[in-house]
């Protein structure tokens, strides 16, 4: 369940770094009644940030495929993920 605190409750600082690394999910911040901010730890954005980075590369690939480039093997592209091949892909 999604944690919401109102904007007020940013005062308590501490309170709310201690909530955001102890349960490692985001900290929904209101104002007014609308959902205004998001507060999260850095450990849990930087989770976001990566899986983002993931997402966006699939999407790529999967338009450069689309648009008539040849898939490659799975173990080229491991190989070449590793650092081990450095052919044209």
């Amino acid at each position: 369940m999604p944690m919401i605190m109102p904007i007020r409750d940013l005062r308590n600082t501490s309170n709310i770094s201690e909530l955001a690394h102890k349960n490692q999910e985001p900290i929904f911040i209101t104002k007014n009644g609308y959902s205004d901010l998001v507060v999260m730890s850095a450990e849990l954005y930087e989770r976001f940030a990566r899986i983002n980075r993931m997402d966006q590369a699939i999407f790529e690939a999967e338009k450069e495929v689309e648009e008539g480039a040849a898939p490659i093997a799975l173990h080229t592209a491991k190989e070449a993920l590793d650092g081990k091949y450095y052919g044209s892909l």
